[in-house]
């Protein structure tokens, strides 16, 4: 009976394994069969039950796999099934737990709904599982930059700050203050000093989920873990005692911004007076240090003083009344954000930061530097009266002429009686100086004896200097006698005073508003960029159009002599068929479409996406006389936005495609090529795509400021606790946003040439190039800047280094710096992918 059980056994296993078979066969059928008919959602099911039921299959069906996961969460993804998706991937990974692409597409979706932090894991363990997967590899750079701000890196590396807080720390503690709470703990470094200086009890708390397993690992490697309590907290939502046992001594924070205010000290502050920090000492009365609560910082004063800039004049006021043709007076008042923030209920950052020690063209003082406000973080009445305090007006006299740009702002870090810091430009510190640029005035010049008035308040969290306009010495405002020259004080002669001020425009309603990003604005100020423009495209026009005149649509009408009313009573009359049609896809708010519209009879498309940029290119190109027709919003012709380069329309194709190439921060836009493949499919013959190719160059430099930026360089700036390790994972090859001019390095070669990327003539592009390039200089090299020659044409080029240029520079920084001699020879190996410029070098 025995043998006959187990025959019976082995006939039923054998049934089972051939049903299994039978039952994966179909659903790999019915997959495939699904695949053809764009079921993706289907088939991923069918998918899904194969290797559950065959996981031997894993590695046949892998790409067929990925490849209808993709379609299928690109499908969930337009119908909002956001959680669906997720469930997907979950499964698909619970399935390949090492696989990079699936890793990176999850890590792509979190990113674009918002989700950085988990997005970054996946990046990150996307480039763990292949170091050489270059799409995860510049997924994680980009969102590095998010999770962990470079101004870690440099305020880590600034070993005075950091010697000067543990200085403080270490006298608090010993004056008693054994309970000690970090806020805003970021890598720990704050909480290691106060354990190291002999606190009994420590805890820190950090929002940021990067930051805060950052900090864990980094307190970890320091033998502290069981001494220091990490919570993943805002310090709001601090409890006592559930998740510290009673009120601390020590409060030990940094979340200040440029302005002071920003990262929101006076909040949490307020808080912790209320409901984690010990009663503050009484002044009158003398006790144990370790029976009251005190903070580090323990107070802070502002100064500001007024600046000529051009550098930030440029990002903030559009400068001509003309550009390349186009008529700009008086149509629209362009504003830059942080003018939009003095008005608004939104809470908006009131301010641009800049390391003025560094900032092209410099920056001239017009008035002294003067006290703003201070502010006592050890009081709790001081910190609630902030937020109430109505706005009060401070005055600066005018101690040189010249054109008023900005009220720049910085202060200093009380942290105890003894221990401070300064973020004055005049010091060398990181930080960065808050930048209130001057906006809406109709005259900015000042001279020597003129008074710059402004209105100062601290209102949501942010330190707001607004109002800000000019008072000439003509109106008899006395200074000489004043004790406090801060204060206009006596309120009547204030308002007699203000009665002659003629500067500010009015807002009458009258003359549309268009607020610009300062880049944005920083373009129109381009006035190189506009000209070669139009030079290029009237040349590319004139080719394909020969009997038009393409100055017909002069703006005042002259030119070629042809009547402009009797050119716009035809045009009303229909589109001229010989219209030839122009697509402006670059970022941004872009005024090239209406220069095109002045060239010819052209039909000009725009792809400005915002109501009131849209608003505004209307308004100026009524402003330029030229027919309603010439002037298209292009996104308002397609039925799928995302789909942007097609034909205009069915028996039409576009004689010029103008593409974004460059990023403002220096990168090359991403999927550029892939766009330029399109654009080509769709030029009319003897069309063009703006630009045509591009040329990248680069030097060899020697720069201490960029490995400061881009990396911890060790313990030593950390005095002793090791960090770098743990925060240099999220260090990225490539700065951006720099400025050539005014970046503090030696160049050891002289520029070269390191790639083209050919938009017109692909087969002329290669993904990868060695150079060869000669050292002139002895040194170390620390990194390799690089800028581009913009080729519109062969006659017209750009080039991005010009300091009158609206873009920055980048440039890769070496993991290692490469000592040179003068006549050495190093290779270069540079690689472009997507938007990604790697460089590595060769002896």
């Amino acid at each position: 009976m025995p043998n006959s059980n187990a025959k019976l056994h082995s006939n039923h296993r054998g049934g089972r394994e051939a049903s299994r078979r039978e039952l994966v066969s179909r659903s790999l059928q019915s997959a495939q069969h699904c695949l053809e008919n764009q079921d993706f959602g289907t088939a991923y099911a069918h998918y899904l039950l194969v290797l559950n039921l065959a996981p031997e299959l894993k590695t046949a069906v892998k790409e067929t796999f990925q490849f209808t996961l993709f379609k299928w969460a690109e499908e969930l993804d337009s119908l909002a099934r956001i959680q669906d998706l997720f469930n997907c991937y979950e499964q698909a990974l619970e399935l390949y737990p090492s696989d990079e692409v699936i890793c990176n597409s999850m890590g792509e979706h979190l990113f674009r709904m918002g989700f950085r932090d988990e997005a970054a894991g996946y990046f990150h363990k996307a480039v763990k599982l292949n170091p050489d997967f270059a799409d995860a590899k510049e997924n994680f750079y980009r969102v590095a930059n998010w999770l962990v701000e470079r101004w870690h890196f440099i305020m880590l590396n600034d070993a005075q700050r950091n010697l000067t807080y543990l200085r403080a720390i270490e006298s608090a503690v010993r004056s008693g203050s054994k309970s000690v709470l970090d806020i805003g703990t970021g890598t720990g470094i704050l909480s290691m000093f106060a354990k190291k200086a002999g606190a009994s009890f420590v805890y820190a708390c950090e929002l940021s989920k990067t930051m805060y397993e950052l900090a864990r690992d980094v307190v970890s490697a320091n033998n502290m873990e069981r001494e220091i309590k990490l919570l993943h907290l805002k310090s709001l939502d601090i409890e006592i005692p559930k998740h510290i046992p009673e009120r601390v001594s020590l409060v030990v924070t940094e979340t200040v911004d440029a302005g002071l205010f920003g990262e929101g000290i006076v909040e949490s502050l307020i808080h912790a007076w209320e409901h984690l920090l010990l009663q503050p000492k009484p002044k009158t009365q003398d006790i144990s240090a370790g029976d009251y609560g005190r903070v580090i910082p323990a107070s802070a004063t502002i100064f500001g003083m007024a600046v000529e800039c051009k550098e930030i004049r440029r990002h903030h006021r559009v400068g001509m009344q003309e550009v390349a043709g186009v008529c700009l007076s008086n149509s629209v008042q362009f504003f830059s954000p942080t003018y939009a923030a003095a008005g608004s209920e939104e809470t908006v950052e009131p301010y641009t930061t800049e390391k003025l020690s560094r900032i092209p063209g410099g920056y001239r003082a017009l008035t002294e530097p003067c006290q703003v406000m201070t502010v006592d973080f050890n009081d709790l009445q001081e910190l609630k009266s902030l937020a109430a305090r109505k706005p009060w007006k401070l005055s600066l006299p005018v101690t040189e002429g010249g054109i008023l740009d900005a009220v720049v702002v910085w202060f200093v870090l009380q942290l105890d009686e003894e221990h401070s810091l300064s973020t004055s430009p005049s010091e060398e510190t990181c930080w960065e100086q808050a930048v209130y640029p001057v906006q809406g005035l109709l005259d900015y010049s000042v001279k020597t004896g003129d008074t710059v008035m402004m209105e100062v308040c601290c209102q949501d969290c942010y330190l707001k200097i607004q109002k800000i306009s000019s008072l000439p010495s003509e109106c008899g405002m006395d200074f000489s006698d004043r004790e406090d020259t801060l204060s206009l004080g006596n309120e009547a002669e204030l308002c007699n005073a203000l009665a002659g001020l003629q500067t500010s425009t009015k807002q009458d309603g009258s003359t549309p508003v268009c607020v610009l990003e300062s880049t944005e604005i920083a373009l129109l100020n381009d006035i190189a960029y506009h000209e070669c423009f139009k030079a290029a495209m009237s040349k590319v026009l004139l080719s394909l159009n020969p009997s038009k005149d393409l100055h017909s649509m002069d703006v005042d009408g002259h030119g070629s002599g042809i009547n402009l009313q009797e050119n716009q009573t035809t045009s009303s009359l229909g589109v001229d068929p010989d219209a030839l049609y122009i697509l402006d896809v670059s970022e941004g708010f872009s005024i090239l479409p209406i220069i095109a519209g002045k060239l010819g009879p052209v039909r000009a498309y725009s792809s400005v996406e915002k109501d009131q940029h849209q608003a505004a290119l209307h308004v100026i190109a009524e402003a330029n006389h030229f027919p309603k027709e010439t002037l298209e919003f292009w996104l308002s012709h397609l039925e799928e936005e995302s789909v942007v380069l097609q034909r205009p329309k069915s028996d039409k194709l576009w004689s010029i495609i103008i593409l974004d190439v460059i990023e403002t921060s220096g990168l090359i836009q991403q999927e550029v090529m892939e766009k330029a493949a399109i654009s080509r499919c769709l030029l009319h013959s003897g069309g063009k795509i703006f630009p045509q190719y591009v040329l990248v160059y680069g030097v060899l430099v020697e720069s201490e400021s960029l490995l400061l930026e881009s990396a911890v360089q060790g313990t030593e700036p950390t005095l002793g606790f090791n960090i770098a390790p743990f925060i240099n994972q999220f260090k990225v090859p490539v700065r951006v946003y720099l400025d050539l001019s005014t970046l503090p390095c030696v160049p050891l070669s002289k520029p070269a040439e390191l790639l083209r990327l050919d938009l017109m003539s692909p087969l002329l592009n290669s993904p990868s190039r060695e150079v060869k390039v000669q050292i002139c200089k002895s040194g170390q090299v620390t990194a390799i800047p690089f800028w581009y020659h913009i080729h519109l044409d062969e006659d017209h080029s750009l080039d991005t280094s010009d300091e009158s240029s609206h873009w920055k520079q980048a440039a890769v920084v070496l993991d290692e710096p490469i000592p040179v001699q003068a006549g050495d020879e190093l290779v270069l190996d540079v690689q472009h992918h997507k938007s990604n410029i790697s460089i590595t070098v060769k002896r």
